[in-house]
């Protein structure tokens, strides 16, 4: 090695590796899943499944057999394999880490392993493309490659206590980013100076500049930021508020729209701790706001409320949804929930993790509760031609209830500069 891997820590050097045990846990969930559900092996490239089962987003491929399969874990690494050893505890790595193996090896080298079928695949993540040449390569396995994605996705709706000391973290500087737009923000800047503002906040925390989202061909932008009107314009983005976004390439996120005097500013922050959500949305307005705009807030937190309240009592995620749709249209906001037709989203709250868009969903369909230690962002909000207006928190659920992640009543509903 001709480079100082003591360079690969967080701020003040701390270590920011996944805990070894972290990793064992997951391989071992991995292999007992595959088990039951008949599936011999599977082999796993992408990077958000990558860094859960080994630490990094190294250009690597690990495979896992099923319990018993006799199957070695096996991390497969192009480049960097001093990397990935390091990412993966060093001498205390749970799994076997070497060169990857030449492509036109690969079914061999898998058959060594002790694979005698095709392994599981991310079939919902990987192009059609990877997908056909990985699957000649393995000429020498017998059956198909199944689909492994939603056994992943599955596994990773529990969160450990390690990921949910991660998406405190992450909560905690979400709302130092609130606070700075608080203190230094104001009438006359536009959206994006103020989404600048909170992101020196975040990049000086640790922010690897990435939002990861699993629904193509969605991407994120880190703030939106809608002041007045903004709220209204519609975008691609599947919420409630997209935001005027920086040009037709970014359309989502904060513009250059500007803050006026009593209109509506709502700001939505979303922040990785070491890969971990946390999702905010807070009001701020230059003077007072109106009494309307007032009691729109008050009936979006009454909704967030009972949702919470739903979903910690064990309730499917379709209950909570019908709990809150129901609300908004008795409050008559629903023709404004979520959005002005015909661009309203259906849901009110969505799961979260590594990626922003987890399951499951505050949505008709999602006919199951929320799993122990499963973590969601419930995000109730309006929408009208003049503007947008709503809350929202990063939430867990827990033997006795639903806990805040994030700001909760440590920063207030609507902020007046």
């Amino acid at each position: 090695m001709n480079w100082d891997v003591a360079r690969l820590t967080g701020p003040d050097n701390e270590d920011w590796r996944v805990p070894v045990s972290e990793l064992q846990s997951r391989q071992k969930l991995v292999a007992n899943i595959l088990l039951s559900n008949g599936i011999e092996s599977a082999m796993i490239d992408d990077p958000v499944e990558l860094y859960w089962l080994t630490g990094g987003r190294q250009n690597s491929s690990i495979v896992i057999g099923a319990k018993d399969s006799g199957i070695e874990t096996r991390h497969w690494v192009r480049q960097s394999l001093d990397r990935a050893i390091f990412e993966a505890g060093a001498n205390n790595s749970p799994h076997i880490i070497e060169k990857h193996p030449r492509m036109n090896e690969l079914g061999d080298s898998l058959r060594k392993l002790g694979c005698t079928k095709k392994p599981a695949l991310l079939l919902s993540k990987i192009p059609h493309e990877r997908w056909s040449f990985l699957n000649s390569k393995f000429t020498q396995l017998s059956g198909e490659s199944e689909n492994c994605s939603n056994l992943m996705y599955q596994l990773r709706e529990t969160k450990s206590d390690w990921e949910i000391t991660m998406h405190k973290e992450s909560g905690k500087i979400n709302q130092l980013m609130f606070e700075s737009i608080r203190d230094k923000c104001g009438e006359g800047d536009t959206e994006i100076e103020m989404a600048s503002v909170a992101d020196k906040v975040s990049r000086a925390e640790g922010f690897g500049g990435r939002i990861r989202m699993r629904k193509w061909p969605m991407d994120c932008d880190r703030v939106v930021i809608a002041a007045g009107g903004s709220g209204a314009v519609p975008s691609y983005f599947d919420s409630a508020i997209g935001g005027l976004g920086a040009s037709p390439i970014s359309a989502l996120g904060a513009g250059f729209a500007k803050v006026k005097v009593k209109e509506p500013v709502l700001v939505d922050i979303v922040h990785l701790h070491r890969g971990y959500v946390s999702d905010c949305t807070r009001m701020f307005c230059q003077g007072k706001l109106s009494d309307e705009w007032n009691q729109r807030l008050e009936d979006m937190s009454e909704i967030s409320n009972a949702v919470v309240d739903s979903l910690g009592k064990g309730n499917n995620c379709s209950n909570a949804w019908e709990v809150g749709n129901k609300m908004a249209e008795e409050m008559g906001h629903s023709k404004h929930l979520m959005g002005m037709k015909p661009e309203q989203a259906n849901f009110l709250g969505h799961s979260v993790g590594l990626e922003l868009d987890e399951t499951p969903v505050v949505a008709k369909g999602f006919d199951r509760p929320l799993v122990i230690q499963g973590t969601m962002a419930i995000e109730p909000k309006v929408i009208y031609e003049n503007g947008a207006i709503g809350i929202e928190d990063t939430w867990t659920r827990t033997n006795d209830g639903m806990e805040c992640l994030t700001m909760g009543n440590k920063f207030p509903k609507i902020t007046e500069w």
